[in-house]
């Protein structure tokens, strides 16, 4: 007698002859699927990942194993996936700084807009300007006074080059004109320890850091959101006193642009389900981050829209490589 699954088994032989690539979206993933990360652990962007790669792992029912090669401004990462077969095993979780990686390196093997897919959108949210307590100043506007006073007091710390933080601190000060230097590390846990002791006094983060302000150890003077966070109600927005600031961060799935279509939609769906998850959405809120389901083709508008506006600040502010 001929059972249900040999029926199913049959029926998929054949779509495997007449449409190869429904054939690989039912088999996917049948093994270890590489998730490369730009930064350090212990980042925003490398616990965002780990926690929506957990869901993956159940609903897909293969491990999603994350590997975290920092370095070059996330392109040591980038490398490795490009590098990789385009069969969705090789995935890229990425930043809004990946997306310039050709307008900083000019001697990369690969071109990230053309090299790579959109997969699936993970989260997006706001960063917290930080300031060390050593700093005479409690606001944001007596901070600016005393920054413009003291042009060479002032240093900064970032996950590095043209991270998130690192344009939010050249905004602030193109849209001011006061002064900081630059401090990057390879990773924002690695930063936001050195501006807890002091050793650089201003950082913008998005880190889980409500008790050290809750305790004194930082100082929050704004969001870069247009509105107050509901983590930080009592934090003003940044634009309240800068008109015009605003800065979102995000994170999101990338592979190999040639990866089969059925795949990439296997993923998005699987990563859609993940943020509908009430244990996902908490895990995202000290983050002050929420949940940023998108399709491939309106990440690839995202994309563009940040390149467009993100490039013009790294030219005028002379961003260079690490």
């Amino acid at each position: 007698m001929v059972s249900r699954r040999d029926i199913l088994a049959m029926a998929g032989g054949a779509s495997a002859q007449l449409f190869p690539g429904s054939a690989i979206a039912v088999d996917y993933p049948t093994k270890t699927v590489r998730v490369m990360l730009t930064v350090a652990p212990g980042g925003t962007s490398d616990i965002v990942t780990r926690l929506t790669a957990r869901f993956l792992q159940e609903r897909l029912g293969q491990t999603f194993l994350i590997e975290n090669r920092p370095g070059a401004g996330g392109n040591l990462a980038a490398d490795v996936v490009y590098k990789s077969p385009a069969d969705g095993y090789a995935l890229l979780s990425i930043s809004k700084g990946n997306i310039f990686a050709n307008l900083l390196y000019d001697k990369l093997d690969f071109d990230f807009a053309r090299d790579f897919a959109p997969v699936a959108g993970i989260a997006n949210g706001g960063l917290v300007m930080l300031m060390h307590p050593s700093v005479p100043a409690k606001t944001l506007p007596e901070f600016l006074a005393y920054a413009r006073a003291n042009p060479t007091k002032i240093n900064y710390s970032t996950p590095g080059n043209s991270s998130d933080p690192h344009l939010c601190s050249e905004l602030l000060k193109m849209m001011t004109g006061i002064e900081m230097a630059h401090v990057p590390y390879r990773g924002g846990a690695l930063a936001l320890t050195d501006l807890i002791a002091g050793n650089v006094q201003v950082m913008f983060s998005n880190l889980p850091v409500g008790e050290y302000i809750r305790t004194g150890k930082l100082i929050a003077l704004g969001v870069t959101a247009p509105q107050r966070a509901k983590e930080f109600p009592d934090v003003p927005a940044i634009a309240e006193f800068v008109p015009g600031y605003e800065v979102g961060v995000w994170y999101a799935y990338v592979a190999r642009r040639e990866t089969a279509p059925e795949i990439v939609q296997t993923l998005n769906s699987a990563m859609a389900a993940a943020l509908a998850d009430s244990a996902v959405q908490t895990g995202l809120v000290p983050l002050n981050a929420a949940p940023m389901p998108m399709s491939p083709a309106e990440l690839e508008k995202l994309f563009a829209a940040e390149f467009a506006k993100w490039s013009k600040v790294i030219k005028a502010a002379g961003i260079k490589p690490d």
